[in-house]
């Protein structure tokens, strides 16, 4: 199975389909720039699917993530939440007084405010990826410099994590998918969670009344996430996660949405993580 990644090879996004698909033989991870080059590889069938984070529960929902879901004949097959914890990761052997400077993504810089507050010795400078920092440190064989990243960077690039859990909260976990192509994503018979965007019409309570067709059904909702629809200014497509515990609330959830909004779109059916 071939299943592409945002980001370096070690990254965070790595660790995730280790996590959800490390038990897979033969699984071949493709890293990729940016999103959209992951769900194109997707949609054209380049690879079998993408592990794409979702939210972060201190830095919130990735929007774009959510746009990609939308405009493409994707479907979710499978969740799992990672365990964020970052590392200050140098070339082996320097020591903490010798580094100068330090890199990484600018969410991860900024989910370890207190730690580079504690040295202002540190030149901070954003960088386009956690692991490719590290990535970036062994390749030019910097000796003053040190990435933020996760452990898996280190073994990747052959570096040395110099201290563990430089993060402000250790309550900091991401929301993964599992994507696919419609044609190829399998239902799991054990599905109790759907992801659904929906558009309504411009009308005072129309959102209200959508939300209680869910309620109605028995469908717990656990997100509730709004998008602006380009090309209309201050219309919105919103993205609600729920949970259920059948199928056929699952099924009946989605009949009383479609009579009621102006757009349905199913975006996965799946186990909650």
């Amino acid at each position: 199975m071939k299943v592409a990644i945002q980001g370096e090879m070690g990254s965070n996004s790595h660790m995730a389909a280790l996590a959800m698909l490390g038990n897979l033989t033969g699984l071949e991870i493709i890293a990729c720039t940016v999103s959209a080059e992951v769900m194109a590889k997707v949609v054209s069938g380049a690879v079998d699917g993408a592990v794409l984070p979702i939210e972060n529960s201190l830095h919130g929902s990735v929007a774009e993530h959510y746009d990609l879901l939308l405009d493409l004949p994707v479907r979710i097959e499978r969740e799992s939440l990672l365990r964020v914890r970052h590392n200050l990761i140098t070339a082996p052997g320097v020591k903490m007084e010798e580094v100068r400077k330090v890199m990484s993504h600018p969410v991860a810089l900024s989910q370890c405010r207190r730690f580079l507050a504690a040295h202002p010795e540190f030149e901070v400078a954003p960088f386009y990826d956690t692991a490719g920092s590290v990535k970036h440190v062994m390749a030019e064989g910097l000796r003053d410099v040190a990435g933020i990243a996760p452990e898996l960077a280190a073994s990747w690039y052959g570096a040395t994590v110099l201290m563990t859990g430089v993060e402000d909260h250790e309550e900091n976990f991401t929301r993964f998918h599992l994507i696919r192509r419609e044609s190829d994503a399998v239902e799991d018979p054990a599905a109790d969670k759907m992801s659904v965007a929906f558009a309504i019409e411009h009308r005072p309570g129309t959102l209200v009344a959508a939300l209680e067709r869910l309620a109605e059904v028995g469908v717990d909702l656990t997100k509730i996430e709004s998008r602006p629809v380009p090309g209309s200014p201050w219309e919105y497509v919103f993205y609600v996660d729920g949970r259920f515990d059948s199928g056929e609330k699952a099924d009946i959830a989605l009949t009383a949405l479609r009579e009621h909004c102006r757009m349905v779109k199913l975006l996965g059916l799946y186990r909650a993580a």
